[in-house]
């Protein structure tokens, strides 16, 4: 019977937070401070769509449960599956929340209508450089593009001035990338923003012919500490996730930073978003605001992921180059175009 009884509370309270939402959800539509959000009325579970790296979303999913005992289910796959998926599925999408690695997913999904706006509050949390313009969805994290180099084959003085040199005679054959990753897709994405479709062309033809291609950035960057190659494009994290554990595939190899608003100083956002389809909306930006808010971004600060934390003023991980200095070329990310990438790359023959 106590157990009966504990059901029937537990209906009870769900219908009286769903009959809640009802009544203040066309009030409310943007969901700002004085929505559920905040109030704590949130109730049942929720579906995240994760193409971000699955151990940093069960700390954000672990300790967001413990805080509002809302459940989260985790479906993982890479950036574009899960978009590709989401696009395909429509209003008829089980997914609540979509986290990414890199901005072009977020703005794909974004094109196709599908996503709700964020709520004013969380979106406050996290600085406008670190969001797309249109407000569809937010920055959760951020990645620096590096050129990780061989130490004991070169020095930094030899090191080229900036991205676009590695597309010069003087490089090929001696640097590594992973043309197929989201990752490096996200790079291009930047560089053709920041300098048009015809210098993207002249840059993948001459990464065509200079570069050697590996599948995944760790893969590079143990092709670069081998000395099989000179050095790779490849973001930050990879090497200091490496030297965090045994620093076997990075023992001969160090970053280096463009820096100058370079476009090889390129910092990718990871995104997160709430579907319009969402059943439980108000739990979804509970989630987003509890991963962009003080909480969520010290787990980025204190976890293994070494990706940057971008949101209520939480600095990076001590070991982390801070962003200040990174001096990152400004790129909205709302405008990173994955399908014209891929097709300027495919026509390279990249891809």
């Amino acid at each position: 019977m106590k157990i009966r009884n504990s059901a029937l509370a537990g209906i009870a309270l769900a219908a009286s937070a769903a009959l809640g939402l009802t009544a203040c959800g066309g009030a409310n539509p943007a969901g700002d401070s004085s929505s559920a959000a905040s109030g704590g009325a949130s109730s049942g579970e929720i579906t995240v769509y994760n193409a971000q790296h699955e151990s940093l979303t069960k700390e954000w999913v672990d300790a967001f449960t413990a805080e509002t005992g809302i459940k989260v289910t985790m479906r993982q796959g890479s950036d574009t599956e899960l978009s590709n998926q989401i696009i395909q599925e429509g209003q008829a999408s089980p997914a609540d929340v979509f986290l990414t690695e890199n901005s072009p997913a977020m703005t794909q999904v974004e094109n196709a209508g599908l996503f709700a706006d964020v709520n004013k509050d969380t979106l406050a949390q996290v600085p406008a450089e670190f969001s797309p313009s249109t407000g569809k969805w937010t920055g959760i994290a951020a990645r620096s593009t590096v050129l990780v180099y061989n130490k004991t084959k070169l020095t930094e003085d030899k090191l080229p001035k900036s991205m676009l040199d590695l597309a010069n005679p003087e490089w090929k054959g001696r640097w590594a990338a992973s043309p197929s990753g989201a990752d490096f897709q996200a790079i291009v994405s930047a560089l053709l923003e920041l300098k048009g479709e015809s210098a993207t062309e002249e840059w993948l033809k001459g990464m065509k012919e200079n570069s050697k291609a590996y599948k995944g950035n760790s893969t590079a960057m143990k092709a670069v500490n081998a000395g099989e190659v000179d050095a790779a494009l490849i973001y930050h994290y990879y090497y200091y996730g490496d030297q965090a554990k045994t620093g076997e595939n990075s023992s001969n190899v160090t970053p280096y930073y463009f820096k100058n608003q370079d476009p090889g100083a390129f910092l990718s956002v990871s995104g997160g978003g709430v579907l319009k389809s969402s059943k439980n909306a108000a739990a979804a930006q509970e989630f987003l605001k509890f991963i962009t808010g003080k909480k969520g971004q010290e787990v980025l600060k204190n976890g293994t992921s070494f990706e940057y934390a971008i949101g209520s003023d939480v600095p990076a991980n001590d070991k982390l180059v801070p962003i200040k200095d990174l001096q990152a070329p400004k790129v909205d990310a709302a405008k990173l175009n994955s399908e014209k990438v891929t097709d300027l790359m495919t026509q390279a023959g990249l891809l």
